[in-house]
Formats: structure tokens, C-alpha cells, sequence
């Protein structure tokens, strides 16, 4: 299994309801990740199903790489702050037959999870993407394929 780890683009650093959780991409961010159609195609990111946090920072940024994919992005509750790899997996394990997915999410949490999964230190940074191959379907061990920066994605 591969599995993309999207973090969210640039957001607005307050919501207007001052909730975290609230927080928009800003148009920068937008434009950013709307940019990196060329570097997606590049890497021959072709991922079957697309799974965001519920934030709206998150969930923005999954619609709009979900138009450059074709996918509709799924919300998943278990994507909010706080998730780890041990919730990452049971999360994909409900979903047997997808051998390619994109999560979109947050730091530290991904930072973390993907570390966990390979024994290795990231940094994401916002719009960054990084690709880990699982060593089985149902395994907690896996391999840093690559992990690109914002701007070598455009």
C-alpha cells in the first residue's frame, strides 16, 4: 500500500470565529497548491481514494488537489489533531481493496505518524507531500519513498 501524506496549505492564521478549527485557506495557499498539478504528475500520484481531516484548512486543500486528481474527498474524523499511526492504520484497514491513498492532515501528526511507520525524521511543511510504501497491506512498517517540499511540486 502507498499511502500520500498531504499536509494542509497555507491558512488564514485566525478564523473570523477565532476556532482553530475554522481556519480558511488563504488565497496564497489556494494558489499554491493549485500550482502543483505539474509536480502531482510528475511523481504519477494517482491515489484511489482521498481522506481529509475535518478541519476546514484540510478539507479545503483536499478539494482542490481532489479536482487535479479526479477525486472526491472523503472526510475522516480520525484525520483531526491528535491522529497517529496506530489510528491511520485501522482507518485504511476499513478499506481492504485501496492499494493507493492520499490523507491530508496536520503537524505534528504527520510528522510523527510517518516516523513511526518508517523509523525516520520528517519535517512537513504546509503543502507538502510525502509518499510511504507500506511493506504489507496491513503493516506498521513501511518505507519513505520520497517526501517533496511546496515548491517542488509546482
Amino acid at each position: 500500500m502507498e499511502i500520500y501524506f498531504l499536509r494542509h496549505g497555507i491558512a488564514e492564521d485566525r478564523a473570523a470565529d477565532g476556532t482553530d478549527g475554522a481556519r480558511r485557506l488563504t488565497a496564497e495557499g489556494v494558489a499554491k497548491l493549485e500550482a502543483s498539478e505539474p509536480g502531482l504528475r510528475r511523481l504519477r500520484v494517482r491515489p484511489e481514494l482521498l481522506l481529509t481531516s475535518p478541519l476546514t484548512r484540510a478539507r479545503e486543500t483536499a478539494e482542490v488537489v481532489g479536482r487535479l486528481l479526479g477525486l472526491a474527498p472523503e472526510v475522516a474524523g480520525e484525520l483531526a489533531p491528535g491522529c497517529d499511526a496506530t489510528r491511520l492504520l485501522r482507518l485504511l484497514e476499513a478499506r481492504p481493496r485501496v492499494e493507493r491513498v492520499m490523507v491530508v492532515g496536520h503537524e505534528p501528526d504527520f510528522s510523527q505518524m510517518i516516523g513511526a511507520l518508517t523509523g525516520g525524521r520528517v519535517e512537513m511543511k504546509k503543502g507538502a507531500l510525502a509518499c510511504v510504501e507500506l511493506l504489507a497491506p496491513a503493516s506498521s512498517r513501511g518505507t519513505l519513498a520520497w517526501l517533496v517540499p511546496p515548491r517542488g511540486l509546482r
